[in-house]
């Protein structure tokens, strides 16, 4: 069987959607499997052994140079790559108006997503061959999952595995000591903790033997990262990284506190101990899921408090210790 997966973008998007790979393959080990995503994102399906090939999309970045010929020609090696495969299935998870285009466009049998009532861009749901009702209040993954059971036939009875490992990161800038990574930076203002929180979190963190590690996406974040750092003793504010190294990177720490952002989730798809603060969204349906230890705290509106935090991490790395 041969199956297109479609899922574009963002980078929490793609690695919700890895457990639709291990589900498939569960039930179908032949399936062969492509996947189309967004060519910043594309290091995250490439991490899951199941699938056989990524075909990487640029709109993002054709959109803004649509009279250039350089764009076209580019455009057109998309689709001879997209049309390599005579597909039994293409599955479109990301329920919009371009990603149903690209579903249009392979060479396909049968097209599956969610419903009118199920996606976000509704009118993306008449160009299916088959449109399923799946609950906007289910789980983000689990909406994922049941677009596949659904058009294949099989029931979502497990927990989500997302199939994907990284080695840790060798690099001269980290610590010899343990890391946790402080993932504090978000796309809204509306997402962030306190600035006084993520000190006291470094503090506690250090008085364990662990380094904070401070990422940075943009240069306002890279801002903020150094201001926390130089209020923690040994505190890392780490080069830019590609998402390759960012998966190596996040796979050898120690514990990982994030907001809820593509990195925390990550970091939970790659079996690290997480803990995922939620300020401007709801921990419920947005929760981290891992293999290793997962918590998620707080709603829009309503942030978790600092004890709540700290006490989980004292719990996580107690059981995380030798002996435990």
């Amino acid at each position: 069987m041969q199956i297109l997966l479609i899922k574009t973008s963002s980078m929490g998007d793609l690695v919700h959607n890895c457990p639709v790979v291990t589900d498939i393959l569960t039930h179908y080990p032949d399936a062969r499997i492509d996947w189309v995503a967004e060519e910043d994102y594309q290091a995250i399906p490439r991490l899951h052994p199941g699938v056989r090939r990524v075909i990487p999309v640029a709109w993002r970045r054709w959109r803004k140079h649509l009279l250039q010929e350089a764009t076209w020609r580019e455009m057109g090696e998309f689709k001879r790559s997209l049309q390599e495969i005579d597909y039994d299935m293409v599955f479109d998870t990301q329920g919009l108006w371009k990603s149903v285009a690209i579903a249009r466009l392979s060479r396909n049998h049968a097209i599956v997503g969610g419903d009118r009532q199920s996606i976000k861009e509704g009118g993306a749901a008449l160009f299916y061959d088959k449109a399923l009702p799946i609950a906007k209040s289910r789980h983000v993954i689990d909406r994922c999952r049941a677009v596949a059971a659904g058009a294949l036939g099989y029931p979502i009875e497990t927990p989500p595995h997302y199939g994907i490992r990284a080695g840790a990161l060798v690099a001269d800038w980290l610590s010899a000591r343990p890391y946790a990574v402080l993932m504090h930076a978000a796309s809204r203002p509306e997402k962030l903790w306190a600035d006084a929180h993520w000190i006291e979190v470094g503090q506690r963190l250090s008085a364990q033997g662990i380094t904070s590690v401070l990422p940075w996406g943009s240069q306002d974040e890279k801002a903020r990262s150094q201001l926390l750092a130089a209020a923690l003793d040994g505190a890392i504010v780490p080069p830019r990284m590609a998402l390759d190294t960012a998966a190596r990177f996040l796979a050898g720490s120690a514990l990982v506190v994030g907001l809820d952002t593509g990195f925390t989730h990550f970091a939970a798809a790659l079996g690290r101990p997480t803990i995922g603060i939620f300020c401007d969204s709801d921990s419920d349906q947005a929760a981290v899921f891992g293999d290793g230890e997962c918590a998620s705290f707080g709603k829009k509106g309503n942030p978790p408090t600092l004890a709540t935090v700290i006490d989980t991490i004292d719990r996580m790395l107690a059981r995380s210790r030798p002996g435990a």
